[in-house]
């Protein structure tokens, strides 16, 4: 970890955006479209607005900065101060005979920055298209999917340290991740803003195809291209899970749980269909939660204005009108029945926002 000095010239001018911070709907600012209203928003779109932010976050007993929106569940009214992060921009930091530096800002939509690059040739991110949110939102969620995790891509980052007010270089070591993980999960809210992220990306592209349902895709069966990846990989996605902008839903709502192999065995002899996969350390095996859900007769049910998609059940949808309480309601009546007729615990991947 890094500390990056960072001097702004003393007659830099007011940024109005910073002075009006106001209350705000979020209702359109989270994927689930729950209603929800900030205390106080402020929009974050240049680097050039990092020392005022600080300032006026020091205003405020809580600070929350606010992505996509795709990884939350916001209550009715968010106190204190959300900030929401709108920076854009995307380059191309360094290139070399192994490959690209690439950096975006926190701002960048995912999916956006993903066709960008694969448009640049720059492969490597393709496994990871249609995921919703922003770049700055993934480091935090390690998001992954199709066999690839952000880290696997990941270089560096910036971010920026509200309360201190100092610019920070982060790399691999020092962000920890693991499994949907990392060290700004474990941090208080609000203490840290990623401005930009880096990726190395090899020019040595070799295609990601270990999950069943990119072997069995017929577009991959021969002369597979980083593009052909994509479209696979978003084909897939569309099939199985509902647009956000169609039925609210923020993604999984739960991690695929992981247990020792004793564990394992024991749920395998009962359940000979038992999805599951072995992990590197061959002590563990990751279980899908999604077919613990289906199992426990939840996919596909409704409980009030919230319930399990019809096609996949570890996503929970708003079916209309839902809070924050109607979602929480939901997912510890599924967590009960998956732990009674399992005994595993399920955990939740989006973050419940304090009201």
């Amino acid at each position: 970890m890094h500390i990056l000095a960072w001097f702004l010239p003393p007659f830099l001018p007011i940024i109005p955006t910073l002075l009006n911070a106001a209350s705000q709907d979020l209702s359109t600012f989270n994927t689930l479209g729950l209603p929800a209203r900030a205390q106080d928003f402020v929009r974050y779109r240049e680097r050039d607005e990092l020392e005022q932010l600080s300032a006026l976050a020091a205003r405020y007993p809580r600070v929350f900065v606010l992505g996509g929106g795709s990884n939350v569940v916001l209550p009715d009214r968010v106190p204190g101060l959300v900030v929401g992060v709108q920076s854009r921009g995307i380059r191309l930091v360094d290139e070399s005979p192994e490959g690209w530096l690439v950096e975006a800002e926190a701002g960048e939509n995912w999916h956006d920055f993903v066709q960008h690059s694969l448009r640049a040739g720059w492969p490597g991110l393709e496994n990871l298209a249609l995921i919703p949110g922003t770049v700055g939102a993934a480091p935090v969620q390690n998001i992954g999917a199709y066999g690839v995790e952000l880290d696997q891509r990941f270089h560096s980052l910036l971010a920026w340290d509200i309360a201190r007010k100092r610019m920070v270089e982060m790399h691999h070591a020092d962000c920890c991740f693991s499994y949907r993980d990392s060290f700004f999960k474990h941090e208080p809210a609000g203490r840290w803003m990623i401005v930009a992220v880096r990726f190395f990306l090899h020019r040595c592209w070799a295609p990601v195809l270990g999950y069943p349902d990119l072997k069995r895709h017929p577009g991959l069966s021969q002369g597979i291209t980083p593009q052909a990846v994509f479209d696979a990989v978003c084909e897939i996605r569309r099939s199985k899970l509902p647009d956000p902008a169609v039925l609210g839903n923020a993604g999984s709502f739960f991690k695929n749980p992981v247990v020792e192999t004793a564990q394992h065995e024991t749920l395998r002899q009962r359940y000979p269909d038992l999805v599951a996969y072995a992990q590197p350390d061959g002590a563990a095996w990751k279980l899908a939660a999604g077919w613990m859900i289906d199992r426990a007769g939840w996919k596909g049910r409704r409980m009030g204005p919230v319930g399990t998609h019809e096609r996949q059940a570890l996503v929970l949808v708003n079916h209309g009108g839902a809070t924050a309480a109607d979602v929480q309601r939901l997912a510890e009546a599924i967590k009960a029945d998956v732990m009674e007729k399992f005994g595993v615990a399920l955990e939740q991947e989006p973050v419940a926002v304090p009201a």
